[in-house]
C-alpha cells in the first residue's frame, strides 16, 4: 500500500517522539516545542549529547555505504524516522544505482513526509506500522524487495524503544528467519555502558510521556539483540569505532553497534 492510500493519522504535538526529538537534534525542523522540551532536557543533563545522536546518523551511511559496496542491493529499515540529510536510499544508490528501500514507522509525522516524498515506483517505498507488527512489515516490504535474495536489516537506534517484555531479540530473530542467506542485521542501540546509573535514569524519565519509552542497555544485552548470528569484524563497537577505529572520544551517551551475517 502506498502512503497515499493509507487513512489520515493524528499527530499527538503535546508529547514528545523519538522520531521528531532525533530530527531537533540533528537540526531538522519536523518538530513541536514538546520535543524541543524534551531534547533540551537531555542537553541540559549532557551538553555533549548531540554528539551521540550525530555518530549513530553517520554509523548508519557508514554501514548502509559499507553493504551497498559489497553488492547488497535490498534495505529494510525499522524505525527509519523522519528524512533528513544522507537517507538510507540515497548514501545506497551512490553505490548501487538501482538500491531498492522500505522504510519503516509508526510516527504520524513520518508518513506525512513519505506521502510526500515516496515513490514506490521509483525503488523506495514507506510502510507505517510498528516494527513489533513483523506480518504487516513483511507483508509491506514484499511489495517492493525479493526477500529470496540478500536484504541489510538496519535496526538503527530503534531497539532501545522495544521493551524488554515485547522480547528485541526474539524480534529481530523473527525478521531474520524470513530473510535470505547472506542477508546482514545492523543494529546501534543506546548503552548504560559508562554511563552513570542516575544519568540512565534522568534520561530514560524524559521519555516517560513519551510513546516509545527509552531502555538503555549494557553491552551483553546489546550483544544477545543479534542472537546466534555471528558478527562481522570489528564486532559490536562503539558507533564511532565501526569499520575501523576513529580514534575519536568517547560519546557522552554511549551507543554500541555492530553488523552480522545470516547464514
Amino acid at each position: 500500500m502506498s502512503p497515499d492510500q493509507l487513512p489520515p493519522v493524528e499527530i499527538d504535538t503535546e508529547n514528545p517522539s523519538p522520531a521528531r526529538v532525533y530530527d531537533y537534534v540533528l537540526g531538522g525542523k519536523d518538530n513541536y516545542a514538546a520535543d524541543r522540551k524534551a531534547a533540551g532536557r537531555v542537553l541540559e543533563m549532557e551538553p555533549h549529547a548531540r554528539d551521540s545522536a550525530v555518530e549513530n546518523r553517520r554509523f548508519l551511511a557508514r554501514v548502509v555505504k559499507h553493504l551497498a559496496g559489497q553488492g547488497i542491493k535490498q534495505f529494510l529499515d525499522l524505525g527509519s524516522g523522519l528524512p533528513t540529510m544522507d537517507n538510507v536510499h540515497q548514501v545506497a544508490r551512490r553505490h548501487v544505482p538501482d538500491a531498492r528501500v522500505a522504510y519503516v514507522d509508526f510516527d504520524p509525522m513520518v508518513l506525512a513526509h513519505a506521502r510526500a516524498l515516496v515513490k514506490p515506483d521509483e525503488g523506495v517505498t514507506y510502510i507505517h506500522s510498528d516494527i513489533r507488527d513483523v506480518d504487516t512489515v513483511l507483508k509491506g516490504a514484499r511489495g517492493l524487495l525479493d526477500l529470496s535474495r540478500p536484504v541489510a536489516l538496519l535496526a538503527i537506534a530503534v531497539l532501545h524503544f522495544v521493551p524488554d517484555e515485547d522480547d528485541p531479540a526474539g524480534l529481530v530473530a523473527t525478521y531474520a528467519r524470513e530473510l535470505a542467506s547472506g542477508s546482514r542485521v545492523a543494529i546501534s542501540c543506546a548503552s548504560t555502558e559508562d554511563v552513570s546509573p542516575e544519568l540512565v535514569n534522568r534520561i530514560r524519565s524524559v521519555y516517560d510521556n513519551a510513546p516509545s519509552p527509552l531502555y538503555l542497555r549494557p553491552r551483553d544485552r546489546i550483544r544477545g539483540l543479534f542472537g546466534d548470528l555471528e558478527l562481522l569484524e570489528p564486532g559490536l563497537v562503539h558507533v564511532t569505532d565501526w569499520p575501523v577505529p576513529s580514534g575519536a572520544a568517547r560519546l557522552p551517551l554511549t551507543m554500541l553497534g555492530g553488523v552480522a551475517m545470516i547464514p
